[in-house]
């Protein structure tokens, strides 16, 4: 690294679970590979998940998600739980111990014998039809109301992983729909630059139960797009499709890291957080200006020079609106006549939309991509989205592996 402001923040750990992937270098493998991980179901697939047979049975039922297979794997004796308190614990929570627990032991250090403090800035996702199965059954009503509500309340999750894995450091549950993992990176920076704590892990979990067990119910106008597949910035795009995955990564100082000699993934030079206020359509439009305000603020915190970025993992939905938004704000940040300098791709177009957890998994890939020296191809792109001007731009839309 050139230069330093001493303001860097260096990721020496990550863990996470992912569409057809276990692990991080399976999951690598499958970017590389430019693998779709949607899986479509048969109808037999369909009602072994639980899923009522009038509901795939509808013409606008699309049976496809971003599926992760070992949703109901968990070693309760390993974290200390009874096989009763497991099965009714929240499934993002069971998997977000696992991540947790990986992640540290990446990162070289057991935070029952770390002399500092160790953070948690994490989310999940809202898993309503799981918490109220929970408290309607047998089990759930002997262990009683509130030890029901701390298995499977969401809001649990960060203070719940401290008490088992003995994290002292700050302890937060980060709620910000489909940007709460990435808010969590961002705060368990901040936690570290304010001296809060001398590690933190930051990321998110999104395993949810649904009434219909696996795929979803297709309404126009939403952004779940009509075929299972997600296309970012190309001309068909008009939604995507819901994914299941946890993630999280391990921080410290990049100045305590050097001087302890940890393993550095990669370093995070800034980052920023805003909120775009009234200025857009609606509350579920994205807008432009607020958008290009938070990306020129984290350059500027960073000091990077646009012209010297090579790679940006988008947000890229898939969706008519919002591609094409965050590509103008995009733009407007970079704020140069340099052309086409830049690849850009979303992950979202590999394992579907994440919710909580999407920003830690495209977080991961770009270590991952920075690790591996090549940047993954960017699937389902064919030609540009109309309203997206890709030729005059800094951008355009890798779709093949790149060193």
């Amino acid at each position: 690294m050139e230069k330093y402001t001493g303001l860097e923040v260096a990721i020496i750990g990550m863990s996470g679970c992912f569409p057809m992937a276990e692990n991080t270098n399976e999951f690598w493998e499958n970017l590389k590979q430019g693998k779709e991980c949607i899986r479509f179901f048969t109808d037999e697939e369909l009602l072994d998940l639980g899923t009522p047979k009038e509901a795939f049975a509808q013409p606008n039922f699309i049976k496809a998600e971003g599926f992760y297979e070992n949703r109901d794997m968990f070693d309760a004796e390993f974290f200390g739980y009874t096989p009763v308190v497991a099965e009714l614990m929240d499934t993002q929570i069971r998997i977000f111990y696992e991540c947790c627990y990986e992640a540290l032991e990446h990162s070289g250090y057991n935070p029952f014998f770390h002399k500092g403090s160790i953070g948690l800035y994490a989310g999940a996702s809202n898993n309503f039809f799981w918490e109220v199965m929970t408290n309607l059954s047998p089990k759930g009503n002997e262990l009683g109301l509130c030890n029901a509500a701390h298995l499977t309340d969401k809001d649990f999750i960060s203070t719940r992983m401290s008490y088992k894995l003995n994290l002292t450091g700050p302890s937060v549950t980060v709620q910000t729909a489909c940007s709460t993992s990435l808010a969590a990176v961002h705060m368990a920076c901040q936690s570290l630059l304010n001296g809060e704590c001398n590690i933190a892990l930051a990321g998110g979990s999104t395993i949810v139960m649904n009434a219909n067990g696996a795929g979803y119910m297709y309404e126009p106008g939403t952004i779940l797009y009509s075929d299972g597949h997600c296309r970012t910035f190309d001309e068909s795009s008009d939604g995507t499709v819901g994914g299941n995955e946890a993630g999280v990564v391990v921080l410290k100082l990049l100045e305590d890291a050097i001087k302890d000699n940890d393993n550095i993934l990669a370093v995070i030079k800034g980052s920023a957080l805003n909120n775009d206020g009234v200025d857009k359509a609606n509350y579920a439009s994205p807008s432009r200006q607020g958008q290009s305000n938070v990306i020129k603020q984290a350059q500027q915190v960073a000091e990077v020079a646009p012209e010297t970025i090579t790679y940006i993992e988008a947000h890229g939905t898939g969706t008519n609106i919002g591609d094409p938004i965050e590509v103008e704000a995009l733009k407007k940040a970079f704020n140069t006549k340099k052309k086409q300098f830049c690849a850009i791709g979303s992950v979202k177009s590999n394992i579907g939309h994440l919710d909580s957890a999407a920003g830690v998994s495209s977080l991961i890939k770009v270590i991952l991509a920075m690790q591996n020296r090549q940047i993954p191809p960017s699937i389902n792109y064919h030609k540009p989205n109309p309203k997206i001007d890709f030729d005059n731009s800094p951008f355009f839309v890798n779709t093949e592996l790149r060193d």
